[in-house]
This record gives structure tokens, sequence and C-alpha cells, in this order.
């Protein structure tokens, strides 16, 4: 449809992945390297500047690949969300996907007893086949990566900087993919387009019972019962610093846009030079 082909190109216009003539630009044509969806691309090449990029690979896979959750049979739900919670990150899903894939790999590290992988998932109520395909997604994007000389920093996982840095990289994708929970009960109102959504059941933050108030997600799903997946909370500071002004000045009217303007301008003073500006 000609809406959705203009929403695209929007969108990759908000990603610096077009020029003024609406060709590729420079960065554009590095991001279509990747077999990722755009924003995800984008995540991934900013990693390089914040230093990340070990556990961007591992974050790019693991959403790309089949989600490693499996659904508990009945009567075992709450064994389910008790291992899960061994897993779980403070930060949110996507260091937990960091947490599930290295341990996945530390508790499957002998290659001569392929059973201990089935073995482990089945006790954690994970998938085994998703995450062997996350295994050979990220072979395939660090190949990528040495392919076209891109750095792969050093894996720093668990530092305070380094969480701060995965959440930088996240944000440079995902700043489309922001909402906020508007009466502290859950209920997510989407920056974009005022849809409201809950947590999918499969977040971390279900297992700690814990509701940030600004998370951003990887995916909304209408299908799951208008559900936001893959979410880490992030502080509006961090967004004002991160979004595109242009992006950031056609959001719709709302409570939160205007959270944000005040942060906005307690971050740019009045008497700032509208070439800093932009």
């Amino acid at each position: 449809a000609p809406e959705s082909l203009m929403q695209a190109l929007e969108d990759l216009d908000y990603l610096a992945a077009l020029d003024n003539d609406g060709n590729l630009s420079e960065f554009g044509i590095i991001m279509s390297e990747f077999p990722l969806d755009p924003q995800l691309s984008k995540s991934l090449l900013a990693s390089c500047e914040f230093e990340c990029v070990d556990e961007m690979l591992t974050i790019a896979a693991m959403v790309t690949a089949p989600s490693c959750f499996l659904h508990a049979p009945p009567g075992t739900e709450e064994i389910a969300r008790s291992r899960w919670r061994r897993l779980s990150h403070p930060a949110g899903d996507h260091c937990t996907l960091i947490n599930v894939f290295n341990a996945f790999r530390a508790a499957t590290a002998s290659p001569t007893q392929p059973g201990n992988r089935e073995q482990w998932c089945c006790e954690y109520f994970l998938s085994c086949s998703a995450l062997s395909m996350a295994e050979m997604i990220r072979a395939e994007l660090v190949e990528i990566m040495k392919r076209i000389e891109l750095p792969i920093s050093e894996p720093d996982f668990g530092s305070e900087a380094n969480l701060l840095s995965i959440k930088k990289a996240l944000l440079s994708g995902y700043f489309m993919d922001i909402a906020r929970d508007v009466d502290g009960s859950g209920n997510y109102l989407m920056l974009t387009h005022k849809q409201v959504a809950q947590l999918h059941p499969f977040s971390s933050y279900c297992n700690t019972r814990r509701i940030p108030e600004w998370v951003l997600f990887h995916e909304f799903s209408i299908s799951e019962g208008n559900s936001i997946r893959v979410v880490s909370e992030i502080s509006p500071h961090l967004f004002a610093e991160l979004v595109p002004q242009y992006y950031f000045s056609n959001l719709p009217p709302s409570e939160s846009k205007d959270i944000l303007q005040e942060v906005i301008n307690h971050l740019a003073p009045a008497s700032a030079t509208k070439e800093e500006q932009k």
C-alpha cells in the first residue's frame, strides 16, 4: 500500500539511511549489508561507536531468531517463572536475552554431548532449536562485521558503563518504539500512534513484578493481546539525548511528549544556537 511505503521511507529517513535525494546514504548502504530490520541494523552499527558490539550481536541474534521462551504445560507455570527468574537481568529483557544466550552456551559447551542442550533447555522451559538458530545467526553477523571491516569490541557485559552503552545503542535504532506507563498499572501508551499496550507475559518485568515508567520495545503485537515484546527500561534524559530532533517534532501531542520536551529544554538551554540544535 502507498501509505505503508511512505511510512517505510519516512522511518529510513529518521534512521539516517537516506540522503536528500531519497537514495541510500553511505550509512544506509552499510546498514543494508545486514539481513536485519533497519532499526536493528542501526543499533548494531551504533554499538561500534558505544563499544558494546559483542553484546549487541547477541541481542540482534536473539530477537531475530524465534522466541526462546516456551509456554509451560498446565500446572508448571510457576516452576517456569522461577527458572526464568534465575536468568533475568534487572536492566530489562534485552540484557535478559544475553543472560539466556550466555547460559545456554555455558551449559552446552561440550560438543560431544549434544543431549546436554536439550536437557538444559527442557529444565529451563526454553526452545533448544530457537537458541541454536540464534547461535547460527550471531556467527553470520560476526562474519559480515569482519567482511566489511567493522570493529568488534571485547565483551564487557555486566558493568555499569556497558549496560548504559547497550541502552544507547538500542535507542539509536529504536527511538521510534518508546512507550510510557501512563497510570502506574502497566498500561503503556506508545509515543508514535497512541496505542495502549501491556507487557508481554514472557517479559522479565512480569516475573519480577516491577513496572518501569519509560520503556523501549522491540515489537508490538496486536495478535497477542496488544502487547509489547522485548522491553527495557530507559530514562527520558537518555531518550532526549539521542533522539533526532526532527523526529521528535513530528510526534503527535501527548503528556509524554510534554514531559520529554521539558527534559530537552533543560538539556539544550535557550541560548544554544540553531546550528547546535540541528
